[in-house]
């Protein structure tokens, strides 16, 4: 197998993190820029944006900062790091599931603007979430 040190499945995990942050934002600018377009005179859009933030600021705190620290921990107890080993293997099954139900739901969202607008707060949401816990990644001993 591929045996790998430990700080190197706590960085493979923190770019993991890191990226779906980004990705996700990057997703949620795009979703905003057609839910605009369909109606660009209404502030619908930045109250959609505003409970991202405010909705992910809490999922930061409250879930994924926890999530950070019990992998971590994992990590951290392992005996035999192997490269796979940055998440366990629910998770990868999880994140699989996650990312095709998710592009399931934003072509299903395309042209009609409350499904952009609630795409737009999910995706937010767990961007802000993923880059607000990012944090724990640098503090966990």
């Amino acid at each position: 197998m591929l045996a790998v040190s430990k700080k190197t499945l706590r960085t493979i995990a923190a770019i993991v993190w890191l990226s779906g942050g980004i990705i996700l934002l990057l997703k949620a600018a795009s979703l905003l820029t057609q839910a605009t377009a369909l109606r660009p005179d209404t502030t619908w859009p930045w109250l959609a944006v505003a409970a991202g933030f405010l909705i992910g600021a809490v999922k930061a705190r409250f879930l994924f900062s926890g999530f950070c620290r019990k992998n971590l921990d994992r990590i951290a107890a392992l005996t035999d790091p192997q490269f796979w080993q940055a998440f366990r293997p629910g998770f990868y099954v999880f994140m699989t599931a996650m990312v095709l139900l998710a592009s399931a739901l934003a072509k299903l969202a395309i042209g009609h603007y409350s499904g952009l607008l609630a795409m737009v707060i999910l995706d937010i949401s767990i961007a802000v979430a993923l880059l607000g816990s990012f944090r724990v990644f640098s503090q966990h001993p």
